[in-house]
């Protein structure tokens, strides 16, 4: 028999995903504290939405230390909506960033940056692309928890796919330019984003307009051209930009006590053709991770459980500007 959610109690709502509210809540039957992710029914006249039926099917088959696990599937009381319950994540990176009374050391960073890119890593194995809109990871106890709701298998030859799907601030340049093939290396220059906003304690490329994030990359890794990137000019919106020419690439300007090999790992993920970007696995063999200061324990990182777990948490807006452009 399908359960219901009446055999789960809702503590607090800590969040939205991009198709459903999040509820932290407990399983009565085992007392197991669980997110319930309710999914949006808005508006289905004929049962559950597709992109729902993708995010269970993909959620169902994955099983790795790095990934949330999807528990099980439960029904709302009318049987019109559906709940989503998965293992629970105490705090989100954005929130945990926020909340954290000085900024991650080198070595946690390397710790942070390792659980991300393993887990990546499975879900790229397995011809899923993450796409989402924020990273998060559960720092104490190594899981990656990500938000499905824009994930979906990739195949040959690769399908076009709905272009808004990265937070502004970490889409990658083939997006911004209007390219339809997409593929793992979207989820690689967010994690270069993400990489470097946690190395320098802020946003790397926080535009706020289409325009704006052009302009930011550029004056960051200097102006593409077909010589590095083949099929630039050919993009669908290159036109609508009019790209300022700057020949530099100042990311050692912008990280001047980072290692080399740290260097060359923030380039090969911020290559402008995605061809030749860093793939999960090259970031994975990077001697950055091999030199001191060496990655901490995943138990030894700092957690924030309280932040998420307060009963009456008001609704969340948008997590600040980083969540939703």
């Amino acid at each position: 028999a399908t359960l219901s959610v009446k055999e789960f109690e809702k503590l607090n709502r800590i969040g939205e995903g991009t198709y459903g509210i999040v509820y932290r809540a407990r399983d009565t039957r085992s007392d197991d504290i669980v997110a319930l992710k309710k999914v949006r029914m808005d508006k289905e006249k004929d049962g559950i939405p597709i992109s729902s039926l993708r995010e269970i099917t993909l959620l169902l088959k994955l099983r790795h230390p790095n990934i949330v696990e999807l528990k099980e599937v439960v029904v709302g009381s009318h049987l019109e909506s559906l709940f989503l319950v998965m293992s629970y994540c105490e705090q989100d990176l954005a929130s945990l960033l926020e909340n954290m009374p000085t900024p991650f050391s080198e070595a946690q960073v390397k710790c942070i940056a390792l659980q991300l890119l393993r887990g990546l890593d499975y879900l790229h194995l397995n011809f899923i692309l993450h796409r989402s809109e924020t990273f998060t990871v559960r720092l104490h106890i190594s899981d990656l928890c990500s938000d499905f709701g824009l994930a979906r298998c990739y195949g040959i030859p690769l399908q076009p796919m709905t272009p808004r799907v990265v937070t502004l601030w970490y889409r990658a340049p083939e997006l911004l330019l209007g390219t339809k093939t997409q593929t793992t290396a979207l989820d690689m220059w967010a994690v270069g984003c993400i990489l470097a906003e946690l190395l320098a304690h802020k946003p790397l490329l926080p535009g706020g307009s289409e325009i704006q994030q052009v302009d930011l990359i550029v004056q960051l890794l200097g102006t593409p051209n077909e010589n590095i990137w083949p099929g630039f000019t050919r993009l669908p919106l290159v036109g609508q930009y009019s790209l300022r020419k700057q020949p530099y690439n100042n990311l050692k300007n912008k990280f001047t006590w980072l290692s080399d090999a740290g260097l060359r790992l923030l380039n090969l993920l911020f290559m402008y053709n995605p061809l030749r970007r860093a793939t999960a696995k090259d970031c994975l063999e990077s001697s950055y991770f091999k030199e001191k200061p060496l990655p901490c324990e995943a138990d030894l990182m700092p957690t924030f459980p309280h932040h998420r777990n307060k009963r009456a948490a008001p609704a969340v807006e948008s997590q600040s500007k980083r969540n939703k452009v």
